[in-house]
């Protein structure tokens, strides 16, 4: 009698076992489902219009949101540029893909705002189509405060990225600077110039040195070129009259 009560209690602990065995592995697949079931494969969109990438997206489940537009000598006005998350990528469903439209190749000029009254220039920027990016302002003794004394990208660059001007303003001498004017340290040693920057606290990135051929001997009636110094900056990035903020690392090259 004990030795079949025994047994059916194992064979009824085993039938226990395997149904909770079956609704784990339910519940694993069903969760599987629940999560992957409404996973999309994200399409390639680059070269389409955005009409037709919204539509592609949408019909997918996906969302699409335009968030920059860039200058493009390859790809045509108001098609995909480029695109987050990659192609093939899985999403879940109702995910949002972030793209930029091209603006096609640029064609705007960019003015000249340096001098100019802060509003007067923001005006005359969207008048150009331009988009006014960051606005800064540094206290400047040479300038009247309220004008612009710098611009970035400088006036009439060429294949600039973006539609967009920032602009460096003159301040009262009172004001705290949130932003400076890159001096031209062409012809400066590297110690001056690394010395310089450090004093408002920029830093400079370790420097790159290269040769520098010696130029010909001028004409009878020129004045022979002086040659470079070693030790002397002949290149500087970002360039000289540019706006830079307190984390620009600043790089320079050097004549050996």
């Amino acid at each position: 009698m004990n030795a079949r009560w025994i047994a059916g209690f194992f064979r009824v602990a085993s039938l226990l076992m395997l149904l909770v065995a079956v609704a784990l592995l339910s519940a694993i697949l069903t969760m599987h489902f629940a999560i992957h079931g409404t996973e999309v494969q994200v399409p390639a969109l680059k070269g389409m219009t955005v009409a037709a990438a919204r539509r592609e997206t949408s019909g997918l489940g996906l969302k699409l949101h335009v968030d920059n537009h860039y200058y493009s000598g390859e790809v045509t006005t108001g098609h995909i540029l480029t695109q987050s998350p990659a192609p093939g990528t899985l999403v879940r469903h109702a995910w949002t893909v972030r793209v930029a439209e091209s603006l096609g190749p640029q064609t705007v000029d960019i003015p000249n705002t340096v001098g100019e009254a802060k509003r007067v220039a923001q005006l005359e920027l969207r008048r150009a189509g331009l988009e006014v990016g960051t606005v800064a302002q540094l206290p400047y003794a040479g300038a009247v405060p309220g004008t612009v004394i710098a611009q970035d990208p400088p006036p009439h660059a060429q294949d600039i990225e973006r539609p967009t001007v920032s602009l460096l303003v003159a301040a009262p001498s009172d004001e705290a600077p949130d932003g400076w004017v890159m001096p031209n340290l062409t012809g400066w040693t590297l110690a001056s110039a690394e010395a310089a920057l450090a004093r408002v606290g920029i830093k400079t990135a370790p420097p790159e040195f290269t040769d520098v051929p010696i130029e010909p001997v001028g004409a009878a009636n020129a004045p022979p070129t002086p040659p470079v110094k070693p030790g002397s900056v002949i290149a500087q990035d970002p360039a000289a009259g540019m706006r830079v903020e307190q984390n620009t690392i600043v790089r320079l090259t050097v004549a050996k």
